[in-house]
């Protein structure tokens, strides 16, 4: 990381913290107007952001180099967390002692899901980033990333799992998911996109 400068580090400490936070807060289960969700639903979507922000003003190549080099310290810290914390309790730190294949289980999913859907949003963020409107490109790589981010981790952290709920509705649960992120997407963190891309702007320019 010597070649990185001091904001892309922070960025790149950014990704690494939400997705340990998420990867707990996925575990601590939220009901929202009869909807279950997760509180990770809500602290998740601010990897979009970050990394919308980063292909705006850095370009599509420096964002990658942020998300394969979150992958694997995101990956072991997110273990740890998750084994110390398991289904959102303190378990100890004996627990650290034993591995756990549920925690890992998650943990996997979550980091290819990440690296699946982080890259998709660059792609689709690249394609649209020309357009003089500022906020079609961070709403169809919203979209399309976070389409494929939740899939591809509830298929793999619950496809033929041993909890026979989950391993029977993890399709309709997922697209539950999937439509609760774009919701808070669309109202939450659009809104906070364009207001911080437009402080960014200003500092580099100043």
């Amino acid at each position: 990381m010597n070649n990185f400068s001091f904001p892309l580090k922070k960025l790149w400490f950014i990704h690494v913290f939400i997705l340990v936070l998420s990867n707990y807060a996925v575990q601590i289960p939220l009901t929202i107007f009869g909807i279950n969700t997760t509180l990770g639903t809500f602290t998740y979507p601010f990897i979009f952001l970050s990394t919308d922000l980063t292909v705006r003003i850095f370009g599509q190549h420096k964002a990658r180099k942020i998300v394969f080099m979150a992958t694997m310290p995101g990956l072991v810290l997110s273990y740890f967390i998750g084994a110390l914390f398991e289904h959102g309790l303190f378990q100890g730190f004996a627990s650290l002692s034993s591995f756990s294949y549920f925690v890992f289980r998650i943990t996997l999913a979550s980091l290819s899901a990440y690296l699946i859907g982080q890259l998709a949003d660059i792609l689709v963020f690249q394609r649209l980033r020309e357009m003089k409107q500022w906020w079609p490109a961070p709403t169809a790589s919203s979209i399309f990333g976070n389409l494929l981010d939740t899939y591809a981790f509830f298929a793999i952290a619950f496809y033929h799992t041993n909890d026979a709920f989950m391993a029977e509705h993890w399709i309709g649960i997922g697209f539950v998911d999937y439509l609760v992120k774009i919701t808070a997407n669309l109202v939450i963190f659009l809104p906070v996109y364009g207001v911080l891309l437009n402080y960014l702007i200003k500092k580099i320019e100043d």
